[in-house]
């Protein structure tokens, strides 16, 4: 027997039969590849590191102010800062611009602190609304040595409420040096039934003090609350709402936090959210406060687990939302996030904790959803905003079809990038020529004769960006295409791959890319509808620079979005097909929008990937659409565009906010005037 094995151990693959010597070469090139493409992404993230730190280093050595005092040198710095993040308000039309747009973002701060808090009249108006359904709140607070005044205010934001069918239930785990929190508590439940206490034998941490919450619970509805934070008064009269019209089983809100011993007035940051969004969440948990879900989501399973302490809600948010029937998200300023020392919200550092248990509540909800062999790795926007490395599966063909028209030096840059920078390598390129006419490119076509995954197809007919596309696209043989400009530049060494691990998801339709114009300013990081002047679409965060970490750190982690450009899109062929490819009556503009909304329309998501980067040299092969003949069709397109998406265009983006404004791409706050017009930014 022993010896049987070490003779089947010593058999080389070529003494093996034909068929196991193909299944073993097989698993062999695969587990190689594997190796290759991770190697290939510590490399790109290597490379990416080094480009930034050279950036930053550039930046100081050429800086005239350097050898300057002190107080020169701050303020270059600081104008290098705003220019960075807001663009270049070096001139007095800048500047001016500059100091008006503050203003107008105080005001917003304004219109969301106390002097939004409802009216007495509509106080009134919300205390006596009745609802088609008779729905509790419990809403949980652990306690802990609160300080006196975060304990009244706390307190008080919930007897404040204008939906008054609410129960407040506190679990208490201060030490003897605060049983100040114990007195104060009893106090207020010896006044009103609908506060509930209970003094824990000992401190359980959040989890654990938490869970004890819910045993005094008997609520419809499970609402979730810290214990020095402030709710605002018609934060669950607005959560009734959408429960009676929309059927919602977990909702959340718009948040901010404010300065520890402050009013709620003083606030710092304002955080407007998408709509619900799977892979904003896996990256960074977004959602957050004020998390009110149907106890029914709870059967079966924990509320909070003590091994996410620090990150627990992120934990129970992920679980909760995967199994919940309707996540609505409150598009309204409704909780105030208390930022103090001991808070998360003034420093992760301060709960060093929190960074691992968000990884591993991420990793455990991946394990859950069906994902293996992924990475999750900390960004430079925040510890816990993740980039999240899925793997590839096997090794299938992608087909890269670029439209040309003359521009030889356009498309043999954009070629040669993807030639010498490409880490993956079953693909082809197809260039869908139509009509060039210079000497230079019919040479060009010759040279690539030579490269055997490399083919020229020629389109006839009249320029027609939708047609010509899908004529190239005909003539692929692989499971993915890459809609790609030819006045393109490879970037990233694994760019095919960071599409690819996103697009072989069945939940995904279309995959893009983060682009850059030549100055490194950002010319694509996801699109919104009804975004610019003619309220079709736009690109948010246009033109900041490559450094910025965008709203909320945005721009360092993948997420869904309504639609990416047609200059990088990734697409599986058979879907591509399926939908009849780009729309040919939007010839020039917004067919790559259209197709993204159509992908949609059948339940999918559109994921923009921060990882995948390249150049783009926008327009210089065709032109700006911005005069004539050009400008007119672009019109005619728009309307029609208009037309088509008017129901989704009234709704607005569900991954931007209504309260962003649609003249910017910053995020910039959209306030109202008094008419209620929203007021102009420039």
């Amino acid at each position: 027997m022993e010896e049987r094995e070490k003779n089947t151990m010593e058999i080389t693959p070529d003494e093996l039969p034909e068929e196991e010597q193909l299944v073993y070469y097989r698993e062999a090139y695969l587990r190689e590849r594997k190796k290759a493409a991770a190697l290939a992404g510590r490399l790109s993230d290597a490379n990416a590191q080094v480009e930034d730190l050279s950036g930053k280093l550039s930046r100081i050595k050429g800086s005239g102010f350097w050898k300057l005092s002190k107080p020169l040198r701050s303020v270059y710095h600081f104008m290098k800062r705003t220019k960075d993040r807001v663009g270049n308000y070096g001139s007095p039309r800048g500047i001016a611009r500059k100091i008006r747009n503050k203003m107008i973002e105080r005001q917003a701060r304004v219109q969301h602190g106390t002097a939004g808090f409802p009216t007495t009249e509509e106080v009134e108006r919300q205390r006596g609304t009745r609802f088609p359904r008779e729905i509790q709140f419990s809403i949980l607070v652990p306690l802990y040595n609160t300080p006196k005044k975060f304990l009244v205010e706390m307190i008080q934001s919930v007897l404040d409420q204008t939906y008054e069918n609410w129960q407040l239930c506190l679990a208490d785990g201060s030490d003897a040096e605060h049983a100040y929190v114990g007195e104060m508590c009893l106090a207020h439940a010896a006044k009103d039934k609908r506060v509930l206490y209970r003094k824990l034998e000992k401190n359980e941490g959040i989890s654990g003090n938490t869970n004890e919450c819910l045993k005094m619970a008997t609520g419809d509805y499970i609402g979730l609350f810290d214990h020095d934070d402030i709710l605002h008064p018609a934060a669950l009269y607005e959560y009734m709402v959408r429960i009676c019209e929309e059927d919602a089983d977990y909702l959340y809100c718009d948040e901010t936090t404010f300065k520890g011993n402050k009013t709620i007035d003083d606030m710092l940051t304002l955080h407007f959210k998408p709509d619900f969004s799977i892979d904003n969440l896996r990256a960074n948990n977004y959602i957050c406060h004020f998390s009110v879900f149907d106890r029914k989501l709870l059967e079966g399973m924990e509320l909070f687990r003590s091994q996410f302490d620090g990150s627990q809600d992120h934990d129970m948010i992920l679980r909760l939302t995967s199994k919940a029937k309707h996540v609505v998200h409150v598009p309204k300023l409704l909780y105030y996030w208390r930022s103090h020392k001991a808070s998360v919200a003034a420093d992760i550092g301060a709960k060093s904790y929190a960074i691992e248990a968000a990884r591993n509540a991420v990793a455990d909800h991946l394990r859950a959803s069906g994902f293996e062999n992924f990475e999750i790795v900390s960004t430079k926007a925040f510890e816990t905003i993740f980039r999240i490395k899925y793997e590839v599966s096997g090794n299938p063909k992608i087909s890269i079809v670029i439209p040309n028209k003359d521009h030889v030096e356009d498309l043999s840059r954009c070629i040669d990038s993807i030639r010498r920078q490409s880490t993956y390598d079953n693909y082809e390129i197809i260039v869908a020529e139509n009509n060039s006419v210079t000497e230079e490119i019919e040479a060009y076509y010759k040279t690539l004769e030579q490269y055997g995954n490399i083919r020229v197809v020629r389109y006839e007919g009249e320029f027609n960006y939708s047609k010509i596309n899908n004529f190239g696209a005909s003539f692929a043989a692989g499971e993915y295409l890459v809609l790609l400009n030819n006045d393109t530049q490879v970037i990233s060494i694994n760019w095919m791959e960071e599409l690819l691990m996103y697009a072989q998801r069945a939940d995904v339709g279309a995959v893009g890319a983060k682009l850059y114009y030549g100055d490194k300013t950002i010319q694509h990081a996801g699109i919104v509808i009804g975004l610019g002047a003619h309220r079709t679409a736009g690109h948010t965060h246009y033109r900041v620079a490559q450094t910025n970490l965008g709203y909320m750190g945005r721009l360092c982690y993948a997420q869904d979005v309504s639609a990416v450009t047609g200059a990088c899109l990734m697409v599986r062929r058979a879907l591509y097909e399926e939908l009849g490819g780009l729309d040919e009556g939007f010839a020039i503009a917004l067919n790559d929008v259209d197709f993204c909304l159509r992908l949609r329309q059948k339940g999918l998501l559109n994921v923009w990937n921060p990882y995948c980067e390249l150049y783009h040299f926008e327009s210089i092969s065709r032109g700006l659409d911005d005069q004539g003949e050009k400008a007119r069709r672009y019109d005619e397109e728009s309307a029609r565009f208009r037309e088509k998406w008017k129901e989704e265009l009234a709704k607005g983006d569900p991954y931007y906010n209504p309260n962003f404004s649609l003249d910017r791409s910053d995020y910039a706050l959209r306030i109202r005037e008094e008419s209620g017009r929203e007021m102009p930014q420039v």
